[in-house]
């Protein structure tokens, strides 16, 4: 029923158009800065955004934007970022989470990671089909499709915001990341210039893709 009214919480439009925002920034989202990129007025956007703390969509804090403390200090402001929580909605209700958990607490226990990793390789070929990706662009294509949430960093680099495996990714983290990243290197197969590799740092998917060395040499 929560998941009901959380989802509920995003028929408005200028809503559902501030949670994206917030969920997009890699950084607590202020009221003004939400607003200013909303296009809309300050106390209708902080309206909009504690409607979605309340739907636990997004989570909050308080912190002065200065870095300064004591008397002129000024208020602390209210921060928003996406929440850590997931949502899911089946009509009928379904429980697919207990099968992976299931499924991955006895691949873990029978010591089946290579056969899942080799798995997952031919599943992130199936991704591509007969003809591989052409490039960084395509790849962030493909990625935000399957709900990576793909972020391009300057040095040519692909990070992803969110790991669609999240929650069993905490559970049993080498077999699911190591999952992960065979997935991704399927993806990439016969791919030039591209690799992924591990690189987990908080709050974001735990591989990367990148460009390799020869790739930015012939650049």
């Amino acid at each position: 029923m929560e998941d009901f009214e959380a989802f509920g919480a995003l028929r408005d439009p200028l809503r559902r158009r501030l949670y994206e925002y917030v969920a997009a920034q890699d950084h607590p989202v202020s009221r003004n800065e939400a607003a200013e990129a909303a296009g809309v007025a300050r106390t209708l956007a902080a309206f909009h955004l504690d409607r979605l703390a309340e739907a636990g969509l997004l989570e909050t804090e308080s912190r002065r934007l200065t870095g300064r403390s004591g008397p002129g200090a000024g208020r602390p402001a209210k921060l928003y970022r996406r929440a850590a929580g997931e949502r899911a909605l089946s009509l009928p209700p379904r429980d697919y989470r207990t099968a992976a958990e299931v499924l991955a607490e006895t691949a873990e226990a029978a010591g089946l990671d290579e056969e899942l990793r080799a798995a997952a390789r031919r599943r992130g070929r199936a991704l591509h089909g007969a003809k591989p990706v052409g490039g960084l662009e395509e790849v962030g294509a493909v990625l935000a499709r399957r709900g990576y949430e793909p972020r391009r960093e300057e040095g040519g680099a692909v990070r992803m915001r969110n790991c669609p495996f999240h929650a069993l990714a905490e559970q049993f983290p080498p077999l699911v990341c190591g999952m992960n990243l065979a997935l991704l290197q399927g993806l990439l197969e016969g791919a030039e210039g591209l690799r992924a590799r591990m690189d987990a740092r908080p709050g974001w998917c735990c591989v990367v893709v990148e460009e390799t060395s020869s790739k930015n040499n012939e650049d």
